[in-house]
């Protein structure tokens, strides 16, 4: 499989190819890049915020100056 990645200057059109000996071995790949996309940490973020805030009855981000930042809310999107 392969990525193609836009919007950088030094390399407006770089494509990354990606080889695997199987099919497993390729999900695994898309996987973990999927695990590591920004929309990914943003949920996770926002469960786990949620979980502590449950279990302590604070914010955690609160110390912070942003917990009431709308990007950390559920379904916004900037």
């Amino acid at each position: 499989f392969s990525l193609s990645l836009a919007g950088f200057i030094e390399e407006p059109e770089r494509k990354y190819c990606f080889e695997c000996d199987s099919e497993e071995q390729c999900q695994e790949w898309v996987e973990a890049l999927k695990r590591a996309s920004y929309e990914f940490m943003r949920s996770s973020l926002i469960f786990y915020r949620n979980e502590i805030q449950k279990m302590t009855g604070k914010d955690p981000l609160e110390q912070y100056g942003i917990s009431e930042e709308a990007r950390f809310q559920l379904g916004s999107h900037q």
